[in-house]
């Protein structure tokens, strides 16, 4: 299975070498792993790698129902769905974006923007999908005060479990692809920043037992950044695309509120009611005063530097608009004004004859004879 087109060999083991051919490097040890639930010997220990572990059966008015929660063989899962995960990115780069790029013919800094854009416009949309599937059959939408109430939210249902897990693993792929897929120094830093507040912020709401306000929070981020790059996508296919920016800038500016607000409402309100007061690391339980204000201070400096590097981007269009607008008047100015073409009794203007003091010129009248 090869996912890059072969243009020159290199030797085994070289940087360019692994480069070319990390996709099918880690496509063969994704096959030695589901080769190992063959054999019973190997059996219980490739299990540990697909399915998500700590599982539970307790007794609820629907039956027997399968909860999980969090451990350290979480840690093979992860890297089970990270290696799953750079196979994925190697199918849309060589089977999508590739073939598109051709066509465009970008620029280099451009085409570095638009294979991040097309990978992310990818995530963010099953991302999103699958949170809102996530809040709408686990009743999240409906009873909003279900997002504290009961804490600890130790014991998770398959499909939370394994939508945090996924997570996990795919924002640490993003960070080895910045080396595959050659990503330029001077995008390396801006990337670096978005993909360690996602993790930092995925992990504190799994580990934490905040994984029914993170879920909310990540549906709410994934939808706002998904318009942003589809918005991103359009304009590199044709720079006159400019009004989707402004859809975002308003779903942005939206998204920004609605998190503190939840967070100040789920955190600061919701958990400091709440009966279950104290650190217990054995029952999961972090609701002490020091972890809630830990908790807000790191949301709302986050959404700070995001409104604050929003204005920036926002300033930075305008000025450029302005920019665009001066240079096009003082080109209109500098057009020459058309001579008018003239003849013994005047000039023609529009059409008519003219006179030379601007009278219409009449035609003499014939005496009769």
């Amino acid at each position: 299975m090869a996912f890059r087109r072969r243009n020159k060999s290199y030797p085994f083991f070289s940087q360019e070498f692994l480069i070319q051919n990390h996709a099918d490097i880690v496509f063969s040890l994704v096959i030695f792993i589901l080769i190992g639930l063959m054999f019973e010997a190997t059996a219980k220990t490739a299990i540990l790698f697909i399915q998500p572990q700590y599982n539970v059966t307790t007794l609820s008015p629907e039956g027997e129902v399968t909860l999980y929660h969090y451990g350290w063989k979480d840690c093979a899962t992860i890297l089970f769905y990270f290696f799953i995960a750079i196979i994925l990115h190697a199918v849309v780069q060589e089977y999508l974006l590739d073939k598109v790029n051709r066509r465009l013919h970008l620029s280099k800094s451009k085409n570095t923007k638009f294979n991040e854009s097309g990978q992310l416009c990818v995530f963010h949309l099953v991302s999103s999908v699958w949170g809102l599937y996530i809040l709408i059959t686990e009743g999240y939408l409906l009873h909003p005060s279900s997002l504290w109430e009961n804490y600890p939210h130790v014991n998770l249902r398959f499909q939370v479990k394994f939508f945090y897990l996924t997570q996990l693993a795919y924002w640490l792929h993003a960070l080895p692809e910045l080396y595959f897929q050659k990503v330029r120094k001077e995008e390396i830093s801006r990337q670096l920043q978005y993909i360690c507040l996602y993790l930092l912020h995925i992990s504190a709401a799994y580990l934490l037992n905040l994984s029914r306000v993170g879920l909310v929070l990540l549906f709410l981020q994934y939808v706002s950044e998904l318009g942003f790059h589809i918005a991103r996508l359009f304009y590199f296919t044709d720079e006159s695309h400019q009004k989707m920016f402004d859809l975002w800038a308003m779903s942005f500016v939206f998204t920004r509120m609605s998190t503190l607000t939840l967070m100040f409402l789920a955190v600061g309100f919701g958990l400091a009611r709440s009966e279950n007061q104290g650190l217990d690391l054995e029952i999961g339980n972090f609701n002490t005063v020091l972890i809630r204000m830990t908790v807000l201070l790191l949301v709302c400096l986050t959404q700070s530097w995001l409104l604050w590097k929003f204005i920036r981007f926002q300033l930075r269009r305008w000025r450029e608009f302005r920019h665009e607008q001066a240079v096009r008047k003082k080109a209109a100015a500098k057009q020459p004004l058309r001579p008018l073409k003239r003849d013994s009794l005047g000039h023609h203007e529009n059409g008519v004859l003219k006179a030379e003091n601007g009278a219409s010129p009449r035609t003499k009248k014939l005496k009769s004879p």
